[in-house]
């Protein structure tokens, strides 16, 4: 069982940057596929980045180039750096944990935070 909370959300001028936290609790995070994923209103859940536990790293092209996601497995922790902020991007931000192979889609993470808030003002 993992628990997660994200933080670092906000209201953000364009062009602007955000580093969103992802605190876990409970075991074995080291060996979780950490994903970062957006809602916004009106539209489905959106895959933005994932790390796995090894090497593999993969972004959404939506975000490529401006988001940069990174985890401190000593911390329970992974990151979402994100720059160039568009309106656009703006959304409720979730994290979520994988037991398995590196996977962009939504439906197959097992564990979910309850969002943080991004607003990004034109």
């Amino acid at each position: 069982q993992v628990q997660l909370v994200e933080s670092g959300g906000g209201l953000v001028q364009t062009g602007g940057s955000l580093r969103l936290s992802c605190a876990a609790s409970g075991r074995d995070f080291s060996t979780y596929v950490m994903g970062w994923f957006r809602q916004a209103p009106g539209k489905e859940r959106e895959f933005l980045a994932l790390k796995s536990s090894g090497t593999i790293t993969r972004y959404a092209d939506s975000v490529g180039g401006r988001f940069t996601i990174s985890r401190d497995n000593a911390k329970n922790t992974v990151y979402l750096r994100m720059s160039s902020l568009k309106p656009e991007d703006t959304a409720v931000y979730y994290c979520a944990a994988r037991y398995s192979s590196p996977s962009g889609s939504t439906s197959d993470y097992d564990y979910w935070g309850q969002g943080t808030e991004v607003t990004v003002s034109s």
